[in-house]
């Protein structure tokens, strides 16, 4: 009896509403398990899937010849929470993420486990050059981005990021992360490492209608933000420092008027110097307050704060004599 070979590569697919791409996915993926010489274990999540692509999938692994675990979350926790538990059954030396829709290229992994098993790098990205997708969803989708990369993380590439692959090493890193309500993309941006960027053009969706809907990118989106930057907080100090600043220019303007005898309406003074003063300042207060408030949230978050990459001992190879070190 020959000994089962740990799976070098591990691959993980969150499945929600595919069930039409089901007989593709799992041939695409054995051509992919062909090209790595059988090193290959698949992670297949049903994330609460309304549709009987559990199923399929049932039916369709055990003559896949595939090496395939297959797990069913209770209910729907979303595309990033059913990436993270995949991960966490993961057991290869690298492990990629891939969408269920075959929108990406699955040569795309490939690629990836090439690189990255060549040390090129920590984490591979793919990067989306051009895509056939109806023009209303390419315009949201830039927008989206342009959003993202302006506000949140800069490092992000124009077209978004989809599919990934990192080492083992960094897999154990961002396992670590526990943090609700945060983003996947976000935290491996966040990482930093050695970054490999593999560009393809996302294909027309043959099978299904996308779950990525405007509901769901816009609560990515504020999760991201409130996650990964105080840029709210910091665009309300700026108002509210400006306002104070022009609140106490208009009272200047106001109280001048007053004495050269243009105002002519009892108590009009006083009431214009009360509300732009104190709207200024309550504004530049809240942001002050919001800083603090990020602060102890950042710490809530328990993220390391350095993540070393190599540590390297050097040890003493000869008796340094004291008269040497004098010297």
């Amino acid at each position: 009896m020959q000994p089962v070979l740990k799976p070098h590569f591990s691959l993980v697919i969150p499945v929600y509403r595919n069930a039409g791409s089901i007989h593709d996915l799992v041939r695409a993926v054995a051509r992919l398990d062909a090209g790595l010489d059988g090193r290959l274990e698949v992670i297949f999540v049903v994330d609460g899937s309304p549709d009987d692509s559990h199923e399929r999938l049932r039916n369709e692994l055990p003559a896949s010849g595939l090496d395939a675990k297959l797990i069913l979350l209770s209910r729907n926790f979303g595309s990033f929470a059913a990436i993270r538990e995949g991960l966490l059954h993961a057991q290869g030396e690298f492990a990629a993420v891939m969408a269920a829709d075959l929108q990406e290229p699955p040569e795309l992994v490939l690629e990836f486990f090439q690189r990255l098993s060549a040390g090129e790098g920590d984490i591979a990205f793919g990067v989306r050059e051009a895509r056939q997708d109806p023009l209303s969803t390419r315009m949201s989708a830039a927008l989206f981005w342009w959003f993202y990369r302006k506000f949140v993380q800069r490092d992000v590439p124009v077209g978004g990021v989809d599919v990934f692959a990192v080492t083992r090493q960094f897999l154990e890193r961002l396992l670590t992360l526990t943090e609700a309500n945060g983003s996947l993309l976000g935290l491996l941006f966040w990482i930093g490492g050695r970054r490999i960027f593999v560009p393809y053009s996302r294909t027309e969706r043959q099978h299904g209608k996308s779950a990525w809907t405007f509901r769901k990118k816009l609560t990515y989106l504020m999760d991201s933000v409130f996650a990964f930057t105080d840029a709210p907080i910091r665009i309300l100090l700026a108002v509210g420092l400006a306002g104070l600043l022009t609140s106490m220019a208009m009272g200047a303007l106001v109280l001048i008027a007053k004495l050269l005898g243009l105002v002519a309406v009892p108590g009009y003074t006083g009431t214009m110097l009360t509300l732009l003063f104190f709207g200024g300042l309550n504004a530049f207060g809240l942001g002050l307050v919001g800083n603090y408030a990020w602060r102890a949230y950042e710490n809530t978050k328990q993220r390391p704060l350095s993540i070393p990459m190599l540590i390297e001992k050097y040890p003493r190879t000869r008796q340094v004599a004291l008269d040497e070190v004098g010297a």
